[in-house]
């Protein structure tokens, strides 16, 4: 789950991490008293929308007086923004964020996120940090630093410290960096997060380290422990079939295809949008129906790939070995005439009862193509959506 920037900096703040005074606003009135409860003739109107970018979009801008305060937010809020990050797709700004100015020497970047490649919590850093971290890392990788936090050991300051000094920071900032490195792996593991990016981490001018921006994202398995995280998910942020998904415990993932996939098992659905590209399709989108498939679970998935009028043809590709084929072939029927399916359907089934789910679906009466195995399938669908 993705959170909004002044989510993000409340949960700094309750681990003792240094932001910038701010408030939120979602009319432009509430802008400016915002802006009048922050001390200072300098204010930040920052739109809050789940995606970087922000600054290069038009959604970050500087006021010096509150009618400008209200004239930024006026501007942001019922409006959409799409940034480099978005994919082209337009987020609705429903809120700003009305945060203190501050004078900027230098811009850091600091994030924590679990590395699976060295089964660890791993810290990176750059001395340069902003807009363009991204360059930054494409073009002078050296300029990246990181540390892999031991398991059994957790963070120490010492680690902390060293990698202050690696970005070319004063002893005094190399402290305040290991409080808040350590503030931010206790949050980390407690809250469960996925992951937490600070961009900027600012250098003041008075010499000082503050958060002026954050990004933070949490692991879905983990909701169940935290639900007040989960009172902060913003569903209006988020694709609107990928949230009736969530809704009915499937996991759907839009893309830009024509050809609808239901598959059970995340591994399987990656192999099957991967053998509808090599034969020239595009997947429309990914959805693991989950082991324990049952009618009420395929007749939602079938109503979730219908949902888009992209779809031309629909590969549904099940292997049986929790649940039976010919339960699946029965949930296939029942769904097929309840959603009174119009594009062509092809199924492919494999494992328990395989022979008897196929017999059901041969004598269904229904307009189904059956598959002998993945790349068949995949073929047929291509041809079907072709024709």
């Amino acid at each position: 789950m993705n959170f909004h920037e002044y989510q993000a900096k409340q949960l700094f703040a309750e681990y003792g991490i240094a932001v910038p005074a701010g408030r939120i606003a979602r009319t432009p009135e509430e802008a400016v008293e915002a802006a009048k409860s922050i001390p200072g003739d300098l204010w930040v109107v920052k739109a809050q929308i789940h995606a970087g970018g922000r600054g290069k979009a038009g959604g970050v801008k500087l006021a010096k007086t509150f009618d400008e305060v209200k004239q930024y937010a006026a501007a942001m809020l019922g409006t959409k923004m799409a940034t480099y990050q978005t994919a082209g797709v337009e987020l609705p700004i429903d809120t700003v964020l009305i945060s203190e100015g501050t004078d900027i020497d230098k811009e850091l970047y600091l994030s924590v996120l679990v590395d699976r490649s060295t089964q660890s919590v791993t810290f990176i850093a750059s001395a340069e940090g902003g807009m363009d971290i991204e360059q930054v890392a494409a073009e002078n990788p050296e300029a990246i630093k990181s540390i892999h936090v031991n398991y059994v050991e957790g963070l120490q300051a010492y680690q902390c410290r060293a990698l202050g000094f690696d970005l070319g920071l004063t002893a005094k900032q190399a402290n305040q960096l290991a409080r808040i490195m350590l503030g931010l792996f206790k949050l980390f593991h407690e809250k469960d997060l996925a992951l937490v990016e600070l961009n900027p981490l600012a250098i003041l001018t008075d010499g000082n380290l503050a958060v002026l921006d954050g990004k933070v994202d949490s692991d879905d398995n983990a909701a169940f422990r935290h639900p007040e995280l989960v009172a902060m998910r913003d569903i209006r942020q988020e694709d609107e079939t990928e949230v009736k998904a969530s809704q009915h415990d499937l996991n759907y993932v839009t893309m830009d295809g024509n050809i609808g996939c239901m598959v059970n098992g995340a591994g399987l659905a990656m192999a099957t949008m991967d053998v509808i590209k090599l034969n020239g399709g595009e997947p429309a989108n990914f959805l693991d129906v989950g082991g324990g498939a049952t009618k009420e679970r395929v007749t939602e998935a079938f109503k979730l790939i219908l949902s888009s009028d992209k779809v031309e043809a629909i590969f549904v590709n099940i292997f049986g070995g929790i649940v039976r084929c010919d339960m699946i072939a029965e949930g296939i029927i029942a769904a097929v005439k309840e959603v009174d399916v119009k594009v062509p359907v092809i199924v492919r089934l494999e494992g328990t009862n395989v022979e008897k789910g196929k017999e059901l679906l041969k004598n269904s009466g229904l307009a189904i193509t059956p598959a002998d195995d993945i790349n068949d399938g995949a073929r047929k669908a291509v041809a079907a959506v072709a024709a």
